[in-house]
């Protein structure tokens, strides 16, 4: 099947990309800090813990949805509650950030972050359907035996009257 494969792409991705923004805004605000640079007045050390605080927040939460597939992945179960929450939160998280990174960066980058936009809603949608058990039952076709049908016409069965009682 296609669904752990899925899972265990969109783990190694997402903790890669948790690596990448970590890594990225921790050298932006180390840039920001060495050059002494202010932004419209803002302190230069305010600007550069925010965005080193951001790239860790910001790490952490790809991190945990990586968790979340991982999970998926090693389990084969579909997400359920938080976890399905975290990854339709880091689609929408991926959609926007492709929307803005199309003017910022160029379509490389686009293409990217549409691309792990259709990992994560491919590994929501493999495990949508729920599995139909295998020992059920399948249901009993109408009979005389059974109650085939009403002396209405309806679907519904017909039930006996009730026994007389005795006084």
């Amino acid at each position: 099947m296609v669904r752990r494969p899925v899972a265990w792409v969109v783990a190694v991705v997402l903790f890669v990309e948790a690596f990448g923004i970590a890594a990225l805004n921790w050298f932006l605000g180390v840039v920001v800090d060495r050059q002494d640079m202010s932004l419209a007045g803002l302190d230069p050390d305010m600007m550069s813990a925010s965005s080193k605080i951001g790239g860790i927040v910001f790490g952490l939460y790809f991190a945990l949805c990586g968790l979340v597939a991982l999970l998926v992945a090693i389990r084969n179960r579909p997400p359920a509650g938080f976890g399905r929450i975290l990854l339709i939160s880091a689609a929408v998280v991926h959609g926007l950030l492709g929307a803005f990174v199309w003017g910022l960066v160029g379509w490389t980058a686009f293409l990217f972050m549409v691309v792990v936009l259709a990992l994560i809603v491919l590994l929501l949608m493999t495990y949508d359907r729920p599995a139909e058990p295998t020992d059920a039952v399948p249901p009993a076709a109408p009979g005389p035996d059974n109650g085939g049908g009403s002396k209405d016409g309806g679907d519904s069965p017909v039930t006996s009257p009730p026994a007389p009682t005795t006084p």
